[in-house]
């Protein structure tokens, strides 16, 4: 069976994925990604309109799977029984965890574009990557606030914080070539322990 061939705005897509994650956005030049996709600046206007746009368009590839299925999860559980916080917890943090883990070589690409981007020192690059994850997480964000009615709001939000974070450092360890780092683990396992780790830190560090 032949391999698709790959079009110019996949490629484009793929390197920027890449350099963006190695480099950082103001590290990485409009032509250092045109030269290693074979393309042109022509071809960056036309696909995508700008630098920051294909930036843009590469957060929302790469996000669009994990948001997905982190809403269906959502909605599943807000159809029932008020949801508890291990089970919020568990629908965000598997789906992002998926993300790298059971995607191969491309998965660590993913990993590193996504933290790089999501920990950006600029402002506006942040807000570029919260274009496409504030939505969802601010859902989650909200549900665990009723989950857990005897702490603060403020408090939840902080938690709420630390697990991004600390989800974010799991990714960007994925399939890592160190023994016993997270890229080694089995990725039931990772996720299984990750989501006991965050429960207890949930329920002992605000007070429940």
């Amino acid at each position: 069976m032949e391999t698709p061939v790959e079009t110019t705005r996949e490629r484009l897509l793929n390197v920027a994925e890449q350099r963006f994650g190695e480099g950082g956005y103001e590290g990485t030049s409009l032509r250092a990604i045109t030269v290693a996709a074979a393309a042109n600046i022509a071809a960056v206007n036309y696909h995508f309109g700008s630098k920051e746009a294909l930036l843009r368009a590469a957060v929302a590839r790469a996000m669009a799977p994990v948001n997905a299925e982190r809403r269906r999860r959502l909605d599943q559980l807000e159809a029932g029984a008020p949801p508890t916080p291990e089970a919020l917890i568990r629908a965000f943090v598997e789906p992002g965890l998926e993300l790298v883990l059971r995607r191969g070589e491309r998965g660590a690409v993913i990993a590193r574009f996504i933290g790089r981007i999501a920990f950006d020192p600029s402002r506006r690059i942040r807000e570029l990557y919260a274009i496409e994850s504030e939505p969802i997480e601010s859902r989650y964000l909200a549900a665990l606030q009723q989950a857990l009615p005897q702490a603060s709001p403020d408090a939840v939000a902080f938690g709420y914080m630390n697990m991004l974070g600390l989800l974010a450092l799991h990714q960007s360890q994925a399939l890592s070539p160190t023994p016993g780092a997270a890229g080694n683990e089995d990725p039931g396992k990772l996720a299984e322990n990750l989501v006991t780790f965050l429960v207890a830190a949930f329920d002992h560090g605000l007070g429940s």
